[in-house]
Order: C-alpha cells, then structure tokens, then sequence
C-alpha cells in the first residue's frame, strides 16, 4: 500500500476531448437527454426515500453526477444519489441529522480519494461476490419495505426504522389502507412493467409518473374527494434555485461519531461504482482506471455536501441506459446534468403534483431489479461456505444496519480468505530420496540422496500467520526419531510475513537446543531480505541460507555424514 510516487489521476473526459467530434457529441446528446430524462424521478424517488426533500435529490444528481463524469475513470459511468444509500442516509439523519449526513458524506469522499491514491481501486473489485449480493439483497428487501406505508397509503407518521418493528406497525394498520392512492401506486406498477413491452427504450418510471399524475390532477378538479396525496401535499412547494454552498462547524468528537457511518458509505460507493464500471466495460470493451474513478467519486461526495446533498455513486441502471442509447464519452454524463438542472430551473412546480404512491411504485421496481434473486438462487448452489457469507451479509443489512453489516462481512471476506490460502499452502516430508524436480515443469529429473538422520521439510505457498502455526504442529507431530539436520525448503514460498519469521525463530532455537542444524533452502531474494533484516541468518549461520537444494542437501549431508560416522565409530 504505497503511493509509489505516481498519483493514478487521469479523468477519462481529458483523453475523450482529444479527439471529439461532431458525430460523437450528436450520440451523446440522445444518450445525455435520455439518461437526464431516465435520471430525473430516481433522483426525486431517492432523494424522498433518504429522508430528505427531492430538491436535494435533484442537487445531488446535478453537481454529483457532473463531478463524477468531469472526473472519473469510466468513459459511460453516470453517477447520482443510489437505491444502495438509501438505508444508510436515513439512519444518519435519524441520528445525527442533515448536518452529521453532510459531515459524513464529506469524511466518505476524504476516503475515496484516499483508496484512489493508494492504488486500492484493484484491491475492491476482490470483495466477494457472496458479500456484495447480500448487501444489495438485503437494501433491496429494506428499501422495498420502506416504501409500503406510501404506496398504501397509510398515512403513518414516525414509522419505527428497525425492519421488524416496522412491519409489526404495518401489519397492525392494514384497516387504514387508502384505496385510491393504492390504486394508483397499482396503476404506476402496472404502467412501469408493460413499457418495456412496447419499446426497451422508453423510460417506464417516467412515462408512469406523467400518465398518472395527470390522471390524479384531473381527478381531483373533479372530484374533490378524491385524496391522494403529491410532494407538494407532503414537502409544499419546492424551490427552484441551487442552495448557497454552506460550511459545518467540525470537532473531533463529531468526526469520531460518524467515522464508522463514513466508512461504510466509502465502501458502498467504491463497491458499486467499480462494479457499474465492470459492468460497462464487459459491454463497451473499454477499460475503467479503478484509482481515477475513485478519485473522481470521492472529490463529487465532497463537493455535494456543501450544497447540502446526499452521498453520490455510479449507478448501474443509468450507466447501461447511457451505453444503450450510444453514449461513449463523459460528455453524455455532463448533458444529463445538464438536462436536470434546465428540468429543475423550470419544471419544478409540476414536481409538486406527482403522486407519492407513483414514486413508491418507482422505487418498488428498483428494489426488485436491485435484488438480484436470481443470482441469490444461483449462489445458494455454491459452496457452503459462500452460502453462510450471504446470509450472514443479508441477515445483517435487514435486520441491524449497513455499517454492522459492511464491517463484519468485510471481515467475513478477509477470514474466508485467509482459511482459503492456508488450505493450499502445503507442507511436504521427504526423508532418504528427493526429485529435485518434482512440482515443477522440468524434464530432466536429479534425484539426491539423503543421508540418514536429514529431514525436508517443504513449504508449498505463501508463508504468513495462518500457515506458520499450522508448520509448527506439524513438526512437532514427526518428530519420530530425532533428525540431526532439518531443511526446510522454501523454493515456492513468494513472502513470508513477521508471525511466519517469529515462529520460525522458535523452531530455529529449539531445534538448536536439542542440537538439531537447520539449512534453509530455495530461498528467494526477497524472502531473504526479509530473513536478513530480521536476524534469522545471525541464528543458522548466513551459510545455511542457501539458495538451491542441491546447496543445502550437499551441507545437511556433510553435518549428518561426520555425526553419523561419530556415533558409529563411538559404539564401536
């Protein structure tokens, strides 16, 4: 983990400018129009969801999703507020409010570009697979179950966050669902389903939200009974220009607060913009730079705040919609902004009529497209250990929260990984007769003699903390008649980490104790700095350090041979 003197910032806009042209820009006015149009009742739909009002939804879609085409490291990637974030914005604000979501959001970015700058973009694209579908399963089982009261319009108030306790709340209120706004959340369902149907192109949540507010508005001029309620009932009038940049008062209790809140948006941003960009590349052929792009997602996370938006990322749906409609460059992502903020200077008063029932409908289909229950289905044939990290990863996000859920299916993931590693790390006991070849491709095999009283050890694989206590028990498992010398061979050992060295230290000196030599071989020049700096060579000799077999078979023999020949010549 290293800056390694080059910083990996090289937004794709930069390169895509070189070499623009007419007919590239026409493609990426359809894309832009179609995304902005596609974009415009997420932005709203995520931005009510989160607990905040759709202005901000809309800001954050504006200025986020410009920084993150102006900035990132994806030529399509389209970024804004995200089903993903919904949960965990919510509950920040629940807890610390607007002014901690803003402080959090803003610490989130500080880390994103930390990641990018050390080269740990590659490094989030090995979270697995298991864990990422139980987040995204788990935020879709909790988003689909915030939008209920909406859609049936039961009128709650204070409806309890816990995923429990609110359906406990739903369930003892099914007498007061409003028949009307049911529907017409039904209605929105229905229309969002079908327009696929007719033409893949046309953005089924919108043409949703045009049809049936209209209905709605007409409706109720002539029946003013008719009550469903809009965002104008609900938030009342909206404005209709961009806030002032504002700053917050920070202090390090605050900071120490929100950190945990903080991290997990970082790695919910960083996990689904990679995977957005992974995605885009397998159907554009291009290819992300992991660093820049989270370079980019982190300056947008802290520029939004100060306008008093959410947390931004890029989301899958927009980005395939931009690659669909022949968007290529960055430039499609920044007519898409500014598509909405020409929408959100002008249009805003017709926002207030959309019905809310409409916009749960909306985000009901997110959450249906975010499960990705076919891929739970498809997981659960997995090994069992793959299976048990989904369900914990699941269980977690429904039932607690995300932060316990990403930290704690991180450490799943790192566990997992580590028992995979120590699995295949070998160990092998040769006595008598050795192929010096064996385990590699050569052809010509050497075999060398082994004088009695020589044991090979050989350690097959990464030699780190995990593996160096399972070395140990078995040592001291073949102990068996005492040799006199031990080799350990180390030919296909690429590192070895300071547990490994601390127990070899031990076995050295207890070995030593018992008046056992002990020859290291195969060692390879950077395992050997490693043995250096840390003393090893001091404690066998530097001579015992050698770098072949055929070195150290030569030196355990010549030990072995004058021992034996000693004790032979004593019993005589």
């Amino acid at each position: 983990m290293k800056l390694s003197g080059t910083i990996d910032f090289q937004p794709k806009l930069l390169s895509a400018l070189r070499h623009y042209s007419l007919n590239r820009f026409k493609d990426d006015l359809i894309a832009g129009i179609v995304v902005g149009i596609v974009a415009l009742p997420l932005a709203i739909a995520f931005g009510i969801a989160s607990g905040v009002s759709p202005t901000i939804g809309l800001i954050t879609a504006i200025i986020g999703g410009f920084l993150v085409s102006a900035f990132g490291g994806n030529s399509v990637q389209i970024g804004g507020p995200t089903g993903a974030f919904i949960v965990i914005v919510y509950s920040i604000i629940q807890n610390f409010g607007l002014q901690g979501l803003a402080i959090a959001t803003l610490m989130a970015g500080l880390i994103l570009i930390l990641l990018g700058l050390f080269h740990l973009g590659t490094v989030i694209k090995f979270i697995p697979y298991p864990i990422v579908v139980g987040f995204t399963s788990g935020i879709a089982l909790t988003i689909f179950s915030t939008q209920i009261n909406d859609f049936l319009g039961l009128g709650l108030k204070d409806v309890p966050s816990e995923f429990l306790s609110k359906w406990g709340v739903f369930i003892s209120n099914f007498d007061k669902i409003s028949w009307p706004t049911l529907a017409v959340g039904a209605i929105s369902l229905l229309i969002i389903i079908l327009t696929p149907k007719i033409s893949k192109k046309l953005p089924g949540s919108l043409i949703a939200i045009i049809i049936v507010t209209a209905a709605v508005y007409l409706l109720k001029g002539t029946f003013p009974e008719f009550a469903v309620e809009t965002i104008g009932d609900r938030f009342g009038s909206l404005p209709t220009d961009i806030p002032q940049p504002r700053g917050f008062e920070l202090s390090m209790g605050t900071i120490n607060q929100l950190l945990p809140s903080a991290f997990t948006i970082a790695v919910l941003c960083a996990i689904e913009s990679l995977l957005s960009a992974t995605v885009a590349d397998g159907v554009t052929g291009s290819r992300t730079n992991s660093n820049t792009e989270l370079i980019g997602q982190g300056i947008a996370n802290i520029v939004v705040p100060f306008f008093g938006g959410i947390p931004v990322t890029g989301a899958i749906a927009r980005t395939m919609t931009n690659i669909t409609n022949g968007g290529r460059t960055p430039v499609a992502g920044i007519i898409h902004t500014v598509v909405l903020l020409l929408i959100f200077l002008f249009l805003m008063p017709l926002i207030n009529l959309v019905p809310m029932s409409c916009l749960a409908a909306v985000l009901i289909i997110v959450s249906y497209n975010m499960s990705g229950w076919r891929t739970v289905v498809g997981i659960f044939k997995a090994p069992k250990s793959d299976v048990s990290v989904l369900v914990v990863t699941f269980l977690l996000t429904v039932i607690f929260d995300l932060t316990i859920a990403i930290e704690i299916g991180l450490l799943l993931a790192i566990i997992l990984f580590l028992r995979r590693v120590t699995e295949n790390t070998q160990i092998k006991v040769y006595s008598e007769q050795l192929d010096v070849a064996e385990g590699t491709d050569a052809t010509h095999h050497e075999v060398l003699d082994v004088e009695k009283g020589v044991s090979v050890y050989e350690i097959d694989g990464p030699f780190f903390f995990g593996v160096a206590t399972k070395f140990d028990e078995m040592m001291r498992s073949t102990l068996g008649d005492k040799p006199v010398v031990r080799i350990l061979r180390m030919r296909k050992v690429p590192f070895i980490d300071a547990t490994a060295v601390h127990n070899l230290e031990i076995l050295i000196k207890s070995s030593q104790n018992e008046g056992i030599h002990i020859v290291l071989s195969g060692v390879n020049p950077q395992v050997r700095q490693v043995l250096l700096k840390s003393g090893i060579d001091s404690l066998v000799g530097e001579d015992h350090i050698c770098d072949h077999i055929t070195k150290a078979v030569k030196m355990a023999n010549r030990i072995a041979g004058s021992y034996n020949a000693l004790h032979h010549h004593s019993a005589h």
